[in-house]
């Protein structure tokens, strides 16, 4: 089974895109910095009494590619929401304008 980048890549839509790479560094002595911006970029899930209760992440969200560890490509749609909540947590991070051709078959 190919890792869960690839599966969420291959799920996304096939077109090209106009907007910006986020890069950012958490702290990883600060855990509770860490556990929020992991649950906001991936989601998580919740078992409880039986029942499973998944809360999907941003990079679920049309317009958001996910590029590898700490870095996102984000249409202008998504910018604001994302940049909104680094800043919030206080998460260093670098936005770069970017083009991002479309997904090819294998």
């Amino acid at each position: 089974m190919p890792p869960r980048s690839v599966r969420r890549a291959r799920r996304e839509k096939s077109r090209a895109l106009a907007g910006y790479i986020v890069t950012w560094d958490v702290d990883s002595g600060n855990l509770l910095q860490c556990t929020r911006v992991r649950r906001f970029i991936f989601g998580h899930t919740v078992s409880t009494n039986g029942k499973t209760y998944h809360y999907p992440g941003f990079v679920e969200l049309d317009g958001v590619r996910y590029l590898g560890q700490s870095v996102l490509f984000v249409d202008r749609e998504q910018l604001d929401p994302l940049r909104g909540f680094l800043r919030a947590n206080a998460v260093e991070h670098v936005i770069s304008e970017a083009t991002m051709g479309r997904i090819l078959s294998n």
